[in-house]
């Protein structure tokens, strides 16, 4: 798919693996054909949604702070009081979290992004 723009003046410009771009302009296709054509933004839904997103973005953001405050208290970089305080700062995120959830009423199952051939985020 080249648009408007002819296929041999498209060879001249582009470099390395033609065959694997195709793959992946046919990819595209195929993931856009399954995109709604029209975006169903129902006003009762939106907050949820974007609840939602937000949640999960930071559920990724603890679990990436909390696997690098292991690996920093299993290489003895922190001391006692950092470690404590780190897990003060842990144990309140996660009550907000549990009651921001409540409010939205989600589940820690639907806290999570289908990244599609990637797999899902969480």
């Amino acid at each position: 798919m080249t648009g408007s723009i002819p296929a041999a003046a498209m060879d001249g410009r582009l470099h390395g693996d033609l065959a694997a771009l195709g793959d992946f302009a046919a990819e595209l296709a195929r993931v856009e054909s399954a995109l709604p054509q029209r975006i169903n933004a129902d006003e009762s839904k939106v907050e949820h949604g974007l609840a939602k997103l937000v949640l999960t973005l930071i559920e990724l953001v603890r679990r990436l702070l909390e696997k690098q405050a292991i690996r920093r208290i299993d290489a003895g970089s922190l001391t006692d009081d950092q470690i404590e305080r780190m897990g003060e700062t842990f144990y309140k995120l996660e009550a907000k979290m549990a009651e921001l959830k409540l409010v939205f009423n989600l589940a820690d199952e639907e806290l999570n992004l289908n990244l599609g051939p990637l797999g899902d985020l969480l």
